[in-house]
Order: C-alpha cells, then structure tokens, then sequence
C-alpha cells in the first residue's frame, strides 16, 4: 500500500523508535494502519507532501533550521508548527514561507484530547485558515482560533496553575501524591498538577515558562527551582523514567 503520511526523523535511531511508536498509537485508535506511515530521515521523500507539521524541540532556531531545510524540499506545501510558547508569526517569518505557514497546537494525549489551538499568524495566505480548520477537523478534533501570544490560550493560562502546586510543594514538603489528590478529587480535575508536568515533560514544562515569563514578565510564568534540580538531575519526567514520581 502506498504511504500517504511520511515522518521524517533525525537520524536512523530515531527513525527506528519514532516508526515503534506509530505501531503502537496505531494500535489505540480504530481503523487506523501503520502500514500508511512511512519513516524517512531524508527531507526529498516529503515531496509529494501537501501539509508538513513540525513537532521537534521547543528551540526556536532548531524549528527555523528544519523549516527552511523542508521549505526548499516541499516548495508546494503548507507548513504548520506545533509550538505552544513561542512566536508564531517568527517561526512563519523564519521559514521563508510566511503566507503558506501557521500554528497548530494539540494536546497530550493527542488521541484523546480533543481540541486544537488554530493559531493563523499576520501575513498568511487567506486560504491557510480554511485549510488549516479543514484538516484538524477531518482528524475529527474542535478546533479553536487563538491569537499570537505566547502559550495561545491554554498553557497562558494552565502553567501558573502547574507552577504553584510545585511551588507549594516545596513550601510545605508535602508529598506529590498527596497535592495532586488534592486537585483530582476535591476540584475534580482529570490528573494532579504534578503527575501532568511528568507527562508533559519537565524540560517542555520549564521551556514553555521560560518564554512565558519572558513575555510577560510576571513571576508566576517563572519555572520553580525544582524543576530546574529536576533537570539537572536527568528526572524529566515520564519519558526519562523519573520526574516528581518514579516510572521504572
């Protein structure tokens, strides 16, 4: 059967796990075949792509580097990031293909969270927006337009909430098992506030406060030090194995 999503990876390594991980969200979702996926560490074999979604580290030059190598590959295709903390309409600007560029922000777990942040920057060709909505939608997700701002809508207003509760654990020692059943059964949230960074990954997590408190400038969008010691000390959460709770 010929491919009709290619992933591209860094390097054969990465190549192998990322195609590991595509069998294995392929076997959550129904009807979906792994055998439509195909993975390539050569940009050329994008070619025939009509829409390139970016989701690499959250560093602004690493995402321009990828782009441009993209842009001059797929001369024809949208491009679309999946940032959630930086500049849009610089990354579009970067790129070399600002009117053909826009944000598109999914959530953890992607097939399970239903909403996409739209984010369609100044410059843009006015088809993009049409398009955009069209393919998020045909994934059968609610898509919601959200200006240019650093976080959009969710993370501006999610990680003040995260970093308290790291905040307040490190005020009072309690343990992270115990804030988090705080929130899940006395506000009734899905997950506790610490198990969520595990999941979003401390690094993404400090990442994401880092250009939110450098736009804003307000200490609550500052990553607490135990994130950093976090860091330092390799726990960066589920994907490491260990963060405020041990996956091993």
């Amino acid at each position: 059967m010929t491919a009709r999503t290619m992933l591209l990876a860094r390097s054969d390594a990465s190549a192998w796990r990322a195609e590991e991980q595509a069998v294995s969200l392929c076997a959550k979702l129904d009807d979906a075949d792994p055998g439509r996926i195909k993975v390539t560490t050569d940009p050329a074999d994008l070619a025939d792509c009509d829409l390139v979604v970016e989701a690499i580290v959250e560093d602004a030059e690493a995402k321009a580097e990828l782009f441009r190598a993209v842009a001059e590959a797929v001369p024809d295709a949208d491009l679309a990031t999946t940032t959630s903390s930086l500049s849009v309409r610089s990354l579009a600007q970067a790129s070399g293909r600002p009117t053909r560029f826009f944000g598109l922000h999914p959530f953890n777990p992607v097939v399970r969270m239903d909403l996409i942040e739209l984010c369609v920057p100044d410059g843009a060709d006015g088809a993009i927006a049409a398009r955009a909505r069209a393919w998020c939608e045909g994934l059968g997700k609610t898509v919601v337009e959200v200006p240019d701002e650093p976080g959009f809508v969710v993370n501006k207003l999610l990680f003040p909430y995260l970093f308290d509760a790291v905040r307040l654990l490190e005020r009072t020692g309690m343990k992270p098992e115990d804030v988090d059943r705080c929130m899940t059964l006395g506000a009734g949230y899905p997950m506790g506030p610490l198990a969520l960074l595990d999941l979003v990954g401390i690094d993404v997590a400090a990442a994401i406060g880092e250009a939110l408190h450098a736009d804003t400038g307000e200490e609550r969008h500052r990553p607490p030090g135990r994130l950093e010691s976090l860091i330092g000390d390799g726990k960066l959460g589920r994907k490491s194995g260990a963060g405020f709770y041990d996956y091993g």
